[in-house]
């Protein structure tokens, strides 16, 4: 049975390839975008997050937790550097985004089977603006008696929050722009897209 391995830097470079040709802008329902934050920068801030966790979670048999829809290509990212053996990961899922802004409402958090009393958890979000999802998230998860509860995000906005939250990783902080790509969607379209795209304000 003939197989076909393509390493990690070869299938990048043909992403990229494909990418620096064609997705300067896209285009997605009513509104463009242009290019904002690409990959190589994007894989370079979450591999310096993944040393440091590396470091500081090494004995604390952590369950990572990836806030679903728009975390799970960081979480894939992230996850696959963390060389922490006794580790897990799940995946929950909150609603609060409807269309190109927060709706500043939140759902109950659902799909997290593991018991997390006495354990160390890490929460994976692509973003956070308003915090009001984190907030929600921890209140929750405050119930079920975690010995700690950590918070990484790829993306802060901070001019953007109207709820102080203690966040313990922090890839980078952006304006407070609509943005899509990497996860991030426009009414579901976009989170293919392997960089990340700001609005322009036509």
């Amino acid at each position: 049975m003939p197989s076909i391995f393509l390493s990690e830097n070869t299938a990048f470079k043909q992403l990229k390839k494909i990418n620096s040709s064609i997705m300067k802008q896209v285009k997605i329902h009513d509104k463009t975008f242009e290019l904002f934050i690409p990959y190589e920068k994007i894989r370079s801030v979450v591999e310096q997050m993944a040393e440091k966790m590396n470091k500081e979670l090494a004995d604390k048999n952590p369950l990572f937790v990836c806030i679903l829809n728009g975390s799970f290509m960081f979480a894939a990212e992230l996850f696959k550097r963390i060389d922490i053996v006794e580790t897990e990961i799940s995946f929950v899922k909150l609603a609060s985004y409807h269309g190109d802004s927060s709706s500043g409402t939140v759902k109950q958090l659902i799909g997290l089977n593991e018991n997390i009393e006495g354990r160390t958890v890490v929460i994976l979000e692509d973003i956070v603006d308003s915090g009001l999802t984190i907030d929600n998230i921890m209140e929750q998860l405050s119930r079920l008696n975690p010995k700690e509860v950590i918070i990484s995000t790829l993306l802060l906005k901070p001019d953007a929050l109207v709820k102080k939250v203690q966040l313990d990783y922090v890839g980078l902080e952006i304006p407070n722009d609509f943005i899509v790509g990497y996860g991030l969607d426009y009414d579901g379209y976009g989170r293919n897209l392997i960089d990340i795209y700001s609005v322009i304000n036509e």
